[in-house]
């Protein structure tokens, strides 16, 4: 398997070099909004700890995720009044996993919306401050 590259975009998020909508953050984990998102709310959690995907993430930092996830999950359905979750996580280009370092995909869904395609469209950036602070609250009840 190659090695963990520090330089890709997630890391870069992690030291602070690239913003994001950041709905959560502890000290295992850190949760944002995807930029183009699948729906509205779709948010990304991370292992604060470098690791490409579930193949090489030590076992106490994927439960932290697991455990950021479900938190999540239960935020966006509250702040999206979903009607379910969608938990994707992709390890290696074969698989379809873009960015290097592990991610769990939380999407909330209803009923006869349909997803958009991954990585067509870049979400207007009032949009997603809008959905943070959203998220936010919903976190904080």
């Amino acid at each position: 398997m190659t090695a963990y590259d520090d330089q890709n975009l997630f890391a870069k998020i992690l030291r602070g070099e690239i913003p994001c909508f950041e709905v959560f953050r502890d000290d295992r984990s850190l949760a944002f909004l995807d930029i183009m998102p699948r729906a509205p709310g779709h948010t990304l959690v991370i292992p604060r700890a470098p690791a490409r995907g579930i193949l090489d993430i030590a076992e106490d930092d994927l439960a932290a995720v697991a455990r950021t996830a479900k938190r999540i999950a239960l935020a966006a359905m509250k702040a999206f009044d979903a009607e379910g979750i969608i938990l994707q996580q992709f390890s290696e280009p074969a698989s379809g996993q873009v960015v290097l370092h592990l991610h769990m995909h939380v999407m909330p869904v209803r009923a006869g919306v349909e997803l958009l395609p991954a990585q067509t469209r870049k979400e207007d950036m009032a949009v997603l401050a809008d959905h943070a602070k959203r998220m936010i609250a919903a976190l904080g009840s």
